[in-house]
């Protein structure tokens, strides 16, 4: 396991899916809102905010890039507070609830 995390090609992967979850989560609000006929923020996308932001902040440690870091470590903590508000409305499934 310990080599895996050294190779160059795992933490590019990790990279890679960190952007594509967190990028994704702008159709999910874009679907939401479209089938809504309004502006929507369905808890998935926080849900795919907050597990891009996670990948994205690993990689960003890897990297040594305090500036990406700092920026990611920001935006998670809104995330997961905006997931952690949503709880207390009741038990949710991602995508399940607008």
């Amino acid at each position: 396991m310990n080599e895996w995390f050294r190779s160059p090609v795992t933490w590019t992967a990790l990279g890679f899916a960190g952007q594509m979850l967190f990028g994704s989560r702008l159709i999910v609000q874009w679907w939401a809102s479209e089938r809504s006929r309004r502006v929507v923020v369905p808890i998935a996308f926080w849900v795919l905010s907050a597990l891009g932001g996670t990948a994205l902040l690993a990689y960003a440690v890897h990297k040594r890039d305090p500036v990406f870091a700092v920026g990611q470590s920001g935006g998670l903590l809104i995330y997961l507070r905006n997931l952690m508000l949503a709880r207390r409305e009741g038990p949710f499934l991602p995508g399940g609830r607008s």
